[in-house]
């Protein structure tokens, strides 16, 4: 399960079972770029637009939760990948594969869901397939999603710089934290424990577009959550990440439920959230026009640093409460069906 939650595991089973497998020549196109880097999206030129595409599979369990479900959950998810390299999107497709027995109702009512939330962002659905899959061989639906964006900018691929300040644009740990309480069985009974799932198209992706030219990394903290986000920035690299973790927001009931199973916000997905580096001069306005669209608890965390030590080197260091610091080593929770 671990090699499937995000983090190290995943990157490194990604780049031995696929990436090393393409020659370096194909592994971009049109001179942009692609599984050369492995962003939240690939991207190249064509004319004097930038093209990218993100695509994205979503199997969750259970398939409706608090806060959203599986459709919502898969077209925010592949709209916001395209957002963090700084486009527009602009068109998707889905294929989805379900189950046999499931209720035709029941899919009607997931899709419905996938729908709406690329017509309140006005984005194209141009294409798809549908398969249904014998009883027992797929755990009720999985969605898979494209989405094309654009831009007339550089796309952002992140490559975090010395000195840079870390930005969350809200609180972590919500999806996470949604789906482990719904499959203990507790989703109905906890209050302020949901979904953060939403786009990120009306408030993080103009304040995206005004600091482009500040921004040298923006990543949406899914699966892994912020602690495997922040470790891939600077992994192989001889830069450190030190995050504050007072800082860091997190509502109290998220932090309470979290708490009393022994699970780590920094772990936990979030599907609703932004993480920016961003250069130090511009981080606290960066963080006031995020909080005067919305996201009222928008903060710096932490800032890149050159690591003081070569065992530091491509770690993130938490300064914790009392102010003691730690190494923080991204822990894939192994839920089944997260994301």
């Amino acid at each position: 399960m671990a090699h499937g939650g995000g983090g190290r595991e995943t990157w490194g089973l990604v780049r031995s079972l696929i990436v090393s497998k393409v020659p370096e020549w194909l592994r971009r196109f049109g001179g942009g770029y692609g599984t050369d880097v492995l962003d939240d999206g690939a991207a190249f030129r064509v004319g004097g637009v930038w093209v990218v595409i993100a695509s994205d599979s979503f199997t969750v369990n259970p398939p409706v939760f608090p806060g959203g479900d599986i459709g919502h959950l898969a077209a925010c998810g592949v709209i916001n990948d395209v957002v963090m390299m700084g486009a527009d999107p602009a068109l998707a497709l889905d294929d989805v594969v379900v189950e046999e027995g499931v209720e035709e109702e029941f899919v009607g009512r997931l899709l419905e869901s996938f729908i709406s939330v690329l017509v309140s962002e006005g984005v194209a659905l141009v294409g798809g397939d549908f398969k249904v899959m014998p009883r027992g061989s797929v755990d009720k639906i999985v969605i898979s999603a494209t989405c094309v964006g654009l831009t007339a900018d550089d796309p952002i691929v992140d490559r975090v710089r010395e000195g840079d300040k870390v930005v969350v644009t809200g609180p972590i740990g919500e999806h996470g934290a949604a789906i482990l309480a719904a499959q203990l069985g507790m989703g109905d009974g906890m209050e302020g424990i949901k979904s953060d799932s939403k786009p990120l198209t009306r408030c993080v992706l103009p304040t995206i577009k005004r600091f482009r030219k500040y921004i040298h990394a923006a990543r949406d903290p899914t699966r892994g959550g912020l602690a495997a986000t922040l470790s891939e920035w600077v992994e192989g690299t001889d830069k450190a990440v030190v995050i504050r973790r007072a800082d860091i927001p997190v509502r109290r009931e998220v932090r309470e439920f979290l708490d009393a199973v022994g699970v780590d916000p920094l772990d936990m997905a979030c599907e609703g959230v932004a993480a920016i580096a961003v250069e130090p001069d511009v981080a606290d306005d960066l963080v006031k026009c995020l909080k005067s669209c919305g996201e009222h608890r928008a903060a710096v965390v932490g800032e890149v640093i050159k690591a003081p030590d070569p065992v530091l080197a491509g770690r993130v260091i938490g300064v914790t409460e009392v102010g003691g610091k730690v190494v923080i080593e991204p822990k894939p929770i192994s839920l089944p069906r997260i994301c």
